[in-house]
This record gives C-alpha cells, sequence and structure tokens, in this order.
C-alpha cells in the first residue's frame, strides 16, 4: 500500500498544531457541516499520556509540502482497547487515507507485542455519511459495533441561577485541591461505568496523569452531587469546545443506588447554569445510544437534541514485531 509518487510521511510534532488543524477543520466541515475540532484538542491528542508521537502518530505530506493527513492512536492507557483516527484533507489529501490507516494498524500490531498481548481491539468512528471512510474501514477488516449521538441545547435566556436539586441532594464544585475528594470524584466516575462494556477501569493514578496532561481544566465546572451525605453523583466539564462557545460534559455517571432520584437531571441543570452564568450559547455532549442505562432519555428531557450521529468499527489487530518507522515518498508499508 503505497503512497502516490512524490508523497511522503513524516512524524508531527507541536511546530505542526496549525497544519494539522488546517486538515481537521477541512474534514470536519465536509462530514458534518462545521468544524468540531480545536488546537487544544489537537495538542491533547499529542501529548496524551500513553502516546508517544514519535511513535503512534504520522503526517502525510503532499508533493508541495503541505500536510493534507494526520493520524494518530489514543485511549492506549491499559492496552485492552486503543482507537486510531485518520483525517486527510477532502479534496488534496484523500490518497493518503488508506496507507495512514495501515501504518496505524501495524503500530498496534507493534504495541501489542510489546505488552506482552497476543492481539488488540482497534476501534475508529465514522460519520455514518463518510462513505469513503467507512469502505477504507471495512476493506481493513472493520465491522460495526455501535452509534453515538452528539447532542447539543441552546443556553439562550438560560439563569446562571441553577434549578432547586431534589430533597437531600447538594451539588457543588469538586475541591480540586482536597486529594481525598479527587479520588472520590474519580471512584465514582469509574464505578458508575462498570456496567457499561465500552469502559476501560483506570487506576487513579493514570487519571490523574490524564488531567494533568490537559491544556486546561475548569474545575468549576467540575460537580459533585451528595445524597443525603454520602457522594453519590460526578459530572466533569472539558475546555474542548470553548473555541465554538459551547460547554461541554465530557461525563456524567451516577452511583447506582441513587439513581432515578433526579440526581443526574441536577448535575446537569447546575453544569448548564454555569456554563450560561460564564456566557456560553451552547451545552453539548456525546452518548452511546447502546448504554443500557439509557441516559439519552435523560438528555432529551432536560433540552438537549441530536446534532449528528457516528458509528463505531472495530476489528482484532494480532501482535507483531517490527520497526515503527516506515518513511520516504512511495514506500510500502510493512
Amino acid at each position: 500500500m503505497r503512497l502516490p509518487s512524490g508523497w511522503s510521511v513524516r512524524r508531527p510534532t507541536l511546530d505542526d498544531v496549525p497544519a494539522i488543524l488546517a486538515v481537521v477543520h477541512a474534514s470536519d466541515i465536509a462530514a458534518v457541516g462545521h468544524p468540531d475540532f480545536s488546537a487544544d484538542d489537537v495538542r491533547e491528542a499529542l501529548t496524551a499520556p500513553g502516546s508517544d508521537p514519535t511513535r503512534d502518530s504520522w503526517l502525510a505530506v503532499a508533493p508541495d509540502g503541505k500536510v493534507v493527513g494526520w493520524s494518530y492512536l489514543e485511549d492506549a492507557v491499559t492496552g485492552i482497547r486503543e482507537s486510531v483516527t485518520v483525517y486527510v484533507h477532502p479534496e488534496r489529501g484523500v490518497a493518503a487515507e488508506r496507507p495512514l490507516l495501515a501504518r496505524q494498524l501495524a503500530r498496534s500490531a507493534r504495541r501489542a507485542a510489546e505488552s506482552g498481548a497476543d492481539r488488540t481491539t482497534v476501534r475508529a468512528m465514522a460519520v455514518p455519511t463518510e462513505s469513503r471512510w467507512i469502505a477504507t474501514l471495512r476493506a481493513a477488516g472493520f465491522g460495526f459495533v455501535k452509534r453515538y449521538a452528539r447532542m447539543r441545547r441552546s443556553l439562550a435566556g438560560l439563569s446562571a441561577v441553577p434549578p432547586s436539586p431534589p430533597a437531600g441532594v447538594t451539588i457543588r464544585p469538586v475541591r480540586a485541591a482536597d486529594e481525598a475528594e479527587l479520588r472520590t470524584f474519580h471512584r465514582i466516575l469509574d464505578t458508575a461505568f462498570r456496567d457499561t462494556d465500552d469502559h476501560q477501569p483506570t487506576s487513579y493514578e493514570q487519571w490523574r496523569a490524564r488531567v494533568a496532561a490537559l491544556p486546561s481544566v475548569s474545575w468549576d465546572e467540575w460537580l459533585l452531587a451528595v445524597v443525603d451525605g454520602e457522594p453519590a453523583g460526578a459530572l466533569r466539564s472539558a475546555d474542548q469546545n470553548l473555541d465554538q462557545n459551547e460547554g461541554w460534559v465530557k461525563a456524567l455517571a451516577v452511583l447506582r443506588p441513587y439513581r432515578r432520584r433526579g440526581v443526574g437531571a441536577a448535575l446537569l441543570g447546575h453544569a448548564f447554569a454555569r456554563y450560561a452564568g460564564k456566557g456560553r450559547e451552547y451545552a453539548g455532549l456525546g452518548v452511546d445510544l447502546t448504554n443500557p442505562n439509557q441516559p439519552v432519555r435523560l438528555y432529551r428531557s432536560v433540552g438537549l437534541t441530536t446534532r449528528y450521529e457516528v458509528d463505531t468499527l472495530e476489528r482484532t489487530v494480532e501482535a507483531a514485531s517490527g520497526v515503527d518507522e516506515v518513511v520516504g515518498e512511495g514506500e510500502p508499508v510493512k
């Protein structure tokens, strides 16, 4: 699987962020009609714990020297499953799509071997209308797993004063300087998601390393729910969509004994009020439509509607040893 004559690949650095973002935005606009990634998202992908851009990421470069494609691995902390993402410029970078994917799958095979595993599961995401990308994934052995929805609501006219929570429920920001409370926050997130098939448990230390690597954290938007004096729920916000003036709910978790008591809605109400108080125009989140707890019903009840949907596809990659560097004009993938 070769790149066209005159094309090349190389590893990205943080100096490439503007060029990468231009490719990502062009790809996003073609797929969903608007940019859906920021410069901070690019930096986060290149600096995330467990990911090494000198081995886990590639840039495709056209003969004129312009970056026209970017690929990388993520979610690889546990070694159980990782995700591959490939962006190509929809007009100038299509020829790099399959070669970049092949390089990433080869890297996944080597990562599995390095960790002592026999194989690993690799996932990829595709908007249902991205027929070319889906065809590329299917040709590489990927099959459909599930669908996610990207949801959003307007915050126009919303008060910065949050609604009153149900009796016995208190919502407050997490105390970021309190190590014990951060451990409680992590425990709630880790425990509540264990009844979903996508959950990959991480230690507190791994989680803290991920948080420390984030470009920015708005701690006042990380909320803890206490029910009758006991920690019961957590909402983690992310700064990833600030360029769209959108507050983003990265994770919402309620421990099983406290579900169906209005805790999740109270956390969302407080988050939306905080976003509105900062002048944000929208609130958004992503949801697994196959989650057995059916959180999409809660999200619809608080005014969120589907903006677009994304399919998850996956395949198994057998472990294989080898070198990471496969570079140069028209070089075959090894």
